[in-house]
């Protein structure tokens, strides 16, 4: 499975840079033909900033129904984006942050979280060419979860994820390839990534590819990050995201997958449909259950109608 996902980013990296490189061809011989201009180095301060929120709510009741189920569900889910970008000159740096939150109640289960996720990411780049494509680049991403996660077998509790247990921090040096307003690619050969367990009963416990009692563990290996926001269809925009980590240290060839896509399907102006899909593959988290001791691919998806409101754009 590692090596199917390892083969389908070098493909679609591949196939972004064969595309972007006809584009630079293209745009090479465009120059040369009219007056070179300065404005992109010589424009002042320039700020971007918006976002996206929405939220969702779901209810449901039975009462006397025959084929069974829960007398009463209530699903709760928010999902918030914020950006701020700033360039100058030939700098580039992009500051994004996003968070999940989802709840659900039901008479069967009681209540519990069924979404939760921090991620931040802060990326400075040097513009290295006169089209703006390609920036040298450093980049610094954060992710983790705000409240207690567990498993439930036989609808019992296991207490398996807190907040920073785990957290992940990155520290890449690398490229970044930026074709058009929509798609980044970022390549880096060299990347420092830390996996944090601060709850201490976590901690002694181990997991997540951290030594029991360590707290936290460093890796070195390759990195690569693409990311995508478009509107792919009337009424339809996408957005995603996907992270790939080869360990150095240990079984490089196992990549890590981390990959979010957001689909969001205007109804008009203030509501629409949404829907996401979140996959995971990290070598180093063993699937929770008794037979269960080997890396396995996480999947959640969630789908909803509810809120949804930009949040203005602003330039300064």
């Amino acid at each position: 499975m590692s090596r199917i996902f390892l083969w389908l980013a070098i493909l679609l990296t591949t196939g972004f840079i064969v595309k972007g490189q006809d584009n630079v061809v293209q745009a090479l011989k465009r120059e040369i033909n009219r007056t070179i201009k300065k404005d992109n180095d010589t424009t002042g301060w320039n700020w971007k900033r918006g976002g996206l929120f929405s939220f969702n709510l779901a209810q449901g009741s039975l009462s006397n129904w025959a084929s069974g189920g829960d007398n009463f569900s209530l699903t709760a889910n928010g999902y918030m984006n914020y950006f701020i970008l700033y360039k100058y000159k030939r700098h580039f740096w992009d500051n994004s942050i996003d968070v999940n939150l989802g709840y659900i109640q039901s008479t069967s289960l009681g209540s519990r979280k069924n979404d939760d996720r921090l991620d931040y990411l802060s990326k400075y780049g040097y513009k290295m060419d006169s089209l703006g494509k390609w920036y040298v680049s450093t980049l610094i991403n954060f992710r983790s979860q705000f409240f207690d996660g567990y498993t439930f077998n036989n609808n019992q509790p296991t207490f398996t994820s807190s907040l920073l247990s785990p957290a992940y921090i990155i520290l890449s040096a690398g490229f970044d390839y930026k074709p058009d307003q929509y798609l980044s690619i970022f390549i880096s050969p060299l990347t420092s990534r830390w996996i944090v367990l601060a709850n201490k009963s976590l901690s002694d416990k181990g997991g997540y590819g951290v030594p029991a009692g360590a707290g936290n563990f460093n890796q070195i290996g390759a990195f690569i990050t693409l990311n995508y926001s478009n509107t792919i269809a009337k009424n339809v925009t996408y957005k995603g995201k996907m992270d790939l980590f080869s360990n150095y240290q240990s079984r490089p060839q196992n990549v890590d997958l981390f990959m979010t896509n957001l689909f969001s399907f205007k109804i008009n102006k203030f509501f629409s449909a949404t829907y996401s899909l979140d996959l995971i593959y990290d070598d180093d988290v063993r699937l929770f259950g008794p037979s269960k001791n080997s890396p396995g691919l996480q999947t959640k998806s969630l789908i909803g109608i509810g809120f949804l409101k930009p949040l203005n754009t602003k330039r300064s």
